[in-house]
Formats: C-alpha cells, sequence, structure tokens
C-alpha cells in the first residue's frame, strides 16, 4: 500500500461499510468477479472476508489504489496512486468544479453536491416540490424549471450537512449496483431524502457507467469506491462527536 493518509481511517470504519467498498472493488456489475481484481486471491481475504475486514484494511485500500492507477496510467497497472489523486480524477470524469489546492474533505463535497445537482434534472414535479417544503426553500416561481434553481442554489450553499448528502448518494448509488443499500439506522426525514433522489441518482449512475463503459472498465470501480469511501469518513467523522 502507498502511504495515504486520506485512507488511514478506514482501519476504523464498520465491517458492513467495508464490505459494500470490497464489492466495488472485486464484483463486476453482472455479479461476477473482476477479471483485473486482485484482492479476492489473497490468504488475509480468504481469512477475514467477510466479517473482519477492519483486520484487512490496508490490503483494501492498496487494491483501491492500483485500480485507480489503471485509470490514470492507460498501462497494465505496478504501483497504485493516493486516494487524492483518484479523487480528482473522478471530479475530472464527472466534470466537477473545484479547486486542486482545497482540502481533500471540500473536494469530496463538490462531488456530492454535483451528483445531487445532476441528479434534480430527472426528479419529477411532484418530488422537486416535496423537497422544496422539506427544505424550508422560498421560491418565487413554483415552476419545475424555478424549482430546479432554487435547489441548485440550496445545494451548493450547503442546504445539505456533509453526512446527509454522503448518506443519500452512498445509499443510491449502492442500490443501483450492488442491489443493497447502506446499513445503518436512519431517522424519518433523511429516509426521506434517499427515498426522493434514490430514482434520479439511480438513472444518472445507470447513463454514467454507458460512458464510463467507453472511457474505460476502471471508473466502474473508482467511481463508486471514492462514493464509498466520502461516506465512511463522513460516517466515522459522526462517531467520533
Amino acid at each position: 500500500m502507498k502511504e495515504d493518509k486520506d485512507l488511514e481511517f478506514l482501519a476504523f470504519c464498520k465491517n458492513e461499510d467495508l464490505q459494500i467498498l470490497v464489492d466495488y472493488l472485486t464484483t463486476d456489475k453482472d455479479g461476477k468477479k473482476r477479471y483485473s481484481e486482485t484482492l479476492t486471491k489473497s490468504d488475509t481475504y480468504l481469512q477475514c472476508y467477510p466479517d473482519h475486514l477492519t483486520s484487512m484494511w490496508e490490503d483494501i485500500a492498496n487494491e483501491f489504489q492500483l485500480f485507480g492507477g489503471n485509470t490514470i496510467v492507460n498501462c497494465i497497472r505496478k504501483t497504485g496512486v493516493t486516494y487524492r489523486t483518484i479523487l480528482f480524477d473522478v471530479c475530472d470524469r464527472m466534470k466537477v468544479n473545484y479547486n486542486k489546492n482545497a482540502s481533500t474533505e471540500m473536494v469530496e463535497e463538490y462531488l456530492l453536491q454535483k451528483i445531487l445537482t445532476d441528479s434534480l434534472e430527472q426528479m419529477t414535479a411532484e418530488d422537486m416540490k416535496k423537497l422544496v417544503d422539506e427544505m424550508n426553500i422560498k421560491t418565487q416561481t413554483p415552476t419545475k424549471q424555478g424549482m430546479t434553481i432554487a435547489l441548485q442554489m440550496a445545494i451548493r450553499n450547503g442546504g445539505f450537512a456533509p453526512y446527509k448528502m454522503a448518506v443519500i448518494v452512498a445509499n443510491a448509488v449502492a442500490q443501483t449496483l450492488l442491489g443493497r443499500g447502506l446499513s445503518l439506522a436512519l431517522n424519518a426525514g433523511l429516509t426521506k431524502y434517499i427515498s426522493i433522489f434514490a430514482g434520479p441518482i439511480g438513472w444518472l449512475v445507470t447513463v454514467l457507467w454507458t460512458l464510463v463503459d467507453v472511457a474505460g472498465p476502471a471508473y466502474r470501480v473508482t467511481i463508486p469506491s471514492v462514493i464509498q469511501v466520502i461516506y465512511m469518513r463522513r460516517r466515522s467523522q459522526m462517531l467520533l462527536e
């Protein structure tokens, strides 16, 4: 594993969250093992999967770094790259406007905001109205276009707390790609947001997968893995507060 302070927190994450990350790294969209993955072939994996993944967090981080190297260097992967490099690459692929001098957590927020704002385009007017009411947003023009603009501004201006954004996006991606959501207790308010965004984000992921199939299959690993890492970082911070 390449030394990486942005991934060291994985040692303290919940096993069920690490399992989703491992599944992204090792399983293709058809449920079969990825041709290029090496994680499941290790003795450590055989000893730790699925119940003791924190014991192999460095192996998981190393596999992630290797896939990141595969998207950035278009050749047979030999060494991995840092999480921050992978994050920048994913942001570039998804056309996120970000500052490379910003902190890792701030760049992660820009990525989540981009996914949420893009998903608004696929939301029904009825769900958009629910979202506007839930967030107490005042709109002068209650049309879908007017609500879209108001919601985009609210999201970009911090209308969603970082943890809430991470849960909404990570849950929708896991549901779409793995057929299961995150394993955590949710309050009624957050459940409502997840329900509203699930379909639009799922649609976004489906379209994105068509594009990354052309751009390079490793993005099918790095994009959901980055989103899961963002969620796990926010969850670990919540548990420490």
